[in-house]
């Protein structure tokens, strides 16, 4: 557990210099920073708010050049004080540890550092001295005494981390304020490849991504988030990628041979992301899809009036095959192959990127799966997907009455709810047991849904299904009401007695969520489950079985797209050191993360320099009134004009971060 020797954080001054280790307060709240990886304890830590030292063997001196050479690497150049302005202190920095300058330079070098944070125009420039300031502001002997000492303490041990908070909140870590950086500057091409180094499905992220990093956009403490996600599928849409010219065979550097083939179970968004960056890396990739067709959840789940199929999700999922990999359709685990079969075909690993195609059930009186109009939201999306895709098939598999019942709150509820309108339903309701607010659903497809007339009932539980000779007729539902503060962070809710009431329906669908189907599982495969029947897998994703890797659904329960690609991203990176180095290897950035996410719990993040008010783009959709009849996209691309404007408005939030360790 880390015992901080001196420091300040946030102006927060720790001074324990006077005091034997074994005296020193041990803090849990930064339990995880006593090693940066095992045997390498951490010497000291600077950040945006501030410094920790933990070894008085720590030179400062040389921490704060280092910082600060980090940050005149990382300057866009677009301001002075920022671009000159580290650049002349990293000179200072080191003539003071190299004895050229003496102790009568430092308050010219605080003054410098201090001019810097205040007139540069970016999160970057302006936070880029401060651990230099606080050191020189309240622990100017630790600076001063290492002046002169290079050739005796020598450049220690420095691991650097450059993010900002809409980074650490993207579960791929995307470089957002630099794709956005490269639409401000037209230069679309650049943008598209920040994206693609993370995962090929930008168009398709651009639409659907639920948007952590907009909900720590730090722009919305002055108005409102900047339209990553908007911004995302402009430069996608824009940049028209799924070429020749950009994806094909020539990308790769070094191609393996066959014995050290890969196989993926699912073309699912953690599937096509793990064979994506495997196919680069060099590996020979096959994958294996129980369905017809690409994209897992994506493909089958998401409506075409909010993911265009063909135009935009297939593309994207092609880009496997022009860099070399194989796809093939109509695979079951654990009904055409098993892992041993694979084993046997000479794939040196697997990745399992199964998704969560399997509906939850209600749980209550008279539930019965083959009630005729009764269906869970998963597969009545199914269904729809594959009606309004094949122009061959003239007759929907579900016979579908005047008025459809919809239980749930998240995104697959409304995704249900809209689609059964499209599908020619005259009256479409939506039940939920919490208030509104509470919805998991995107606050868009909420208001979206109610422009297209669909109608809520809140605080509603289902307690009994009821039928009439095999036909699902009603759900009989009671009241709920508030109550405190649960586990899952939202108000519970409880019966109101003697509130039950009817609503009569042609058809329910229970969306109230997904599970994975393990029954792909032999076993003989080797493979555990944790206690919420998922694959269980160590922090590498590596499974209980040597060489086998997993992601995505049936790791994380149902996940959603950028979080199933990331799990693809990491899968990749883990197999690709497995075969190389045996086991998967140590990750700096991941472990600089845990320590951002740590201390970020106490950081001030104020807005500092005076921001205008600039509202963000609003997107064009369809009217209600025709949409609602159709499965045409409803949101509409902003335009580039409107592009510039919404990149304008990113605050380049950059922050860095660095460890001096032992080695």
């Amino acid at each position: 557990m880390a015992r901080i020797l001196y420091g300040v954080w946030n102006e927060e001054i720790a001074d324990n210099r006077d005091k034997r280790f074994f005296e020193i307060e041990e803090l849990k709240e930064f339990d995880q920073m006593d090693e940066f990886d095992p045997g390498n304890p951490v010497k000291a830590f600077l950040g945006a708010n501030g410094f920790f030292v933990f070894d008085k063997e720590t030179s400062i001196l040389d921490a704060a050049h280092q910082y600060v050479a980090t940050a005149a690497r990382e300057s866009c150049g677009k301001c002075t004080p920022c671009r000159v302005g580290t650049e002349v202190l990293t000179s200072k920095l080191e003539a003071l540890s190299k004895g050229e300058l003496g102790a009568d330079a430092v308050d010219e070098i605080l003054t410098l550092a201090e001019h810097i944070k205040s007139t540069s125009m970016c999160g970057l420039g302006q936070t880029a001295t401060d651990p230099l300031i606080a050191m020189l502001r309240h622990f100017r002997d630790e600076f001063e005494v290492n002046i002169g000492r290079y050739d005796e303490t020598g450049r220690q041990a420095y691991t650097e981390y450059v993010t900002a908070p809409c980074i650490e909140q993207c579960p791929s870590r995307v470089d957002i304020p630099r794709y956005i950086e490269y639409v401000k500057d037209s230069k679309f091409d650049r943008s598209i490849g920040v994206i693609l180094k993370k995962y090929p499905m930008a168009a398709t992220c651009g639409r659907v991504c639920v948007r952590f990093c907009e909900a720590a956009c730090r722009r919305s403490r002055v108005d409102e988030p900047v339209g990553i996600k908007v911004l995302k599928r402009f430069v996608a849409d824009k940049e028209r990628y799924i070429k020749d010219q950009w994806f094909n065979e020539d990308l790769i550097h070094e191609k393996k041979g066959d014995d050290l083939k890969v196989a993926v179970i699912g073309a699912g968004p953690a599937g096509i992301s793990a064979a994506y960056h495997l196919l680069l890396k060099g590996y020979p990739v096959d994958v294996y899809e129980s369905l017809t067709e690409p994209g897992g959840m994506a493909g089958v789940g998401i409506p075409k009036y909010r993911l265009p199929k063909e135009e935009i999700l297939n593309k994207e999922v092609s880009i496997i095959e022009s860099l070399g990999g194989h796809i093939h359709y109509g695979k079951k685990m654990g009904k055409d192959f098993s892992l041993d079969d694979l084993i046997k075909q000479g794939y040196k690993s697997v990745f399992i990127g199964v998704g969560a195609h399997k509906g939850k059930k209600l749980k209550v009186a008279g539930e019965d799966d083959s009630l005729e109009g009764y269906i869970s939201g998963v597969k009545f999306l199914l269904y729809i997907n594959q009606f309004v895709l094949n122009e061959e098939q003239t007759e929907f598999p579900l016979k579908l009455g005047k008025k459809l019942l919809v239980m749930g709150g998240g995104n697959v509820a409304m995704d249900c709810a809209r689609s059964a309108l499209r599908m020619g339903v005259e009256e479409v309701h939506v039940a939920y047991r919490r208030a509104e607010e509470q919805m998991p659903a995107d606050v868009e497809e909420i208001h979206a849904a109610k422009e297209e007339g669909i109608r809520f009932h809140f605080l509603s539980q289902p307690v009994r299904v009821i039928s009439e000779k095999g036909q699902v007729t009603g759900i009989e539902f009671v009241e709920m009401e508030l109550g405190e503060v649960d586990s899952s962070g939202r108000r519970g809710v409880t019966p109101k007695p003697g509130s039950e009431f009817i609503i009569d329906t042609d058809n329910a669908v229970v969306a109230i969520g997904q599970e994975v189907d393990t029954s792909f599982l032999g076993e003989d495969d080797g493979m555990e489950l944790d206690r919420w029947e998922c694959l269980k897998t160590d922090d590498h994703l590596a499974t209980t079985r040597k060489g086998v890797f997993a992601g995505g659904d049936c790791v994380l329960g149902p996940a959603t797209l950028i979080q199933a690609m990331a799990q693809g991203e990491m899968a990749a990176r883990s197999i690709d050191e497995y075969l190389t180095y045996g086991r998967p290897q140590f990750d700096s950035d991941s472990r600089m993360s845990q320590f951002v996410k740590c201390v970020r719990k106490h950081a001030d993040d104020d807005v500092i320099q005076p921001v205008k008010h600039q509202y963000r783009v609003r997107i064009e959709e369809l009217e209600p009134e025709k949409r609602k009849e159709i499965f045409e996209e409803v949101e509409k691309v902003i335009t580039e004009d409107e592009a510039f404007r919404e990149a304008d408005r990113c605050l380049r939030c950059y922050r860095i971060y660095s460890v001096i360790t032992d080695h």
